[in-house]
């Protein structure tokens, strides 16, 4: 059996490599081509495209690069029919894969979707193109089922692979206080800051992370590094010694954090998921977001508070991302009983997310598909 998975993104390659993972456990005979990054080549070796190549944020960026992302389409579409695998695989990423998951269709090859692009936050008329182009939907979000039902589309609701990818994850005291000792961290809170995993969101978001750091002495601070981002790049926003770079540990980190900044996306299901008070963090390109602003059909832009449908986590979003506002909204969660109340809303979070097992159910519910025909 031959299976071609795409991943865009950083989220998307842990999810894809424990996908591959479960597919592997339970079909021997399987081969990948994939295009993902270093988890994902952890399970099958070298991708034809690495993540750190392919992940382009917002309207401006897109069209700043279109020549690179038309080119890598085009090399996807090649690739592809070369191979001619199976099943084409599809990890969120909707910008790409939707438009390789129609080629796909139109050459006979069977379409998965694993982990449903946001179509119920913007652009919602691309339902009727997924129905007419993926042969099966498997979604993460509770709350996806039905919305895909008003369109009269059945969808497999598969649970959230992040349960999984957590419970794994867990640190005893003894293995914490290794960590922050093997990183030169203190004996002493630590607040997490999760700038992002591009240069993009970095550079404008980490500057504004930082500067809070002077009104907490009593906290120490450590920054997330994204894999694909060298250590030099992070330097430049960082005074000598202010602020430990820490990499490949998002997980550790937040198993030893009271408290996180956070930009928007899969970090802050992540961080609720681990029990970690946060502030959600957002500013991008000026025209990007007011395009976006006008687009977006959501009343929130963190998962947390998408799932359970209220704001449990403060988002500071834009010009709302001040020095000032991160300062009073950090404060208000390191205050006892604010903190109770949004570690009440995470109990919550994790009862509505329901079963774990996301990654083995969706790659059962795939085979049973391909070896029915």
């Amino acid at each position: 059996m031959k299976l071609y998975v795409i991943a865009g993104e950083a989220s998307g390659d842990v999810h894809g490599a424990n996908l591959m993972q479960a597919i592997r456990e339970q079909e021997a005979q399987v081969d990948f081509r994939f295009w993902g990054g270093d988890k994902m080549a952890s399970i099958a070796g070298e991708p034809v495209r690495h993540i750190k190549d392919l992940a382009f944020m917002g309207f401006i960026e897109v069209l700043a690069n279109l020549r690179t992302i038309m080119k890598n389409i085009k090399l996807c579409k090649e690739d592809i029919l070369n191979y001619q695998p199976d099943a084409l695989i599809l990890i969120d990423y909707p910008g790409f894969n939707l438009r390789i998951a129609e080629f796909a269709k139109n050459h006979n090859i069977k379409v998965f979707y694993y982990i449903s692009p946001q179509v119920w936050a913007w652009k919602q008329k691309r339902v009727h193109k997924i129905k007419r182009i993926v042969d099966k939907m498997y979604t993460i979000l509770p709350f996806e089922k039905a919305f895909y039902q008003k369109f009269d589309y059945d969808v497999e609701y598969v649970g959230h692979p992040l349960l999984d990818e957590i419970d794994k994850h867990q640190m005893s005291d003894n293995e914490k206080a290794d960590f922050l000792k093997n990183h030169g961290l203190e004996d002493k809170p630590l607040i997490a800051l999760f700038p992002g995993s591009r240069q993009q969101e970095i550079s404008i978001k980490l500057p504004i992370m930082i500067s809070v750091i002077e009104a907490f002495p009593q906290f120490q601070f450590a920054v997330s590094g994204a894999p694909a981002i060298d250590v030099s790049f992070y330097d430049q926003f960082l005074k000598k010694d202010q602020v430990k770079v820490i990499f490949n540990s998002n997980y550790k980190l937040l198993n030893c954090s009271h408290a996180a900044l956070v930009t928007s996306g899969t970090a802050t299901l992540e961080t609720g998921l681990f029990s970690v008070p946060q502030v959600v963090c957002y500013k991008g390109n000026k025209l990007s977001y007011l395009l976006a602003k006008k687009l977006i059909k959501i009343k929130y832009i963190s998962l947390v508070n998408l799932i359970l449908d209220r704001p449990l986590v403060k988002e500071l979003i834009q010009d709302e991302l001040t020095t000032k506002n991160v300062i009073e909204e950090l404060n208000k969660i390191l205050e006892t009983s604010h903190r109770a109340h949004v570690l009440e809303g995470y109990a919550e979070l994790k009862t509505v997310l329901g079963n774990k097992g996301a990654s083995q159910k969706t790659a059962s519910l795939m085979l049973k598909t391909l070896k029915a025909g």
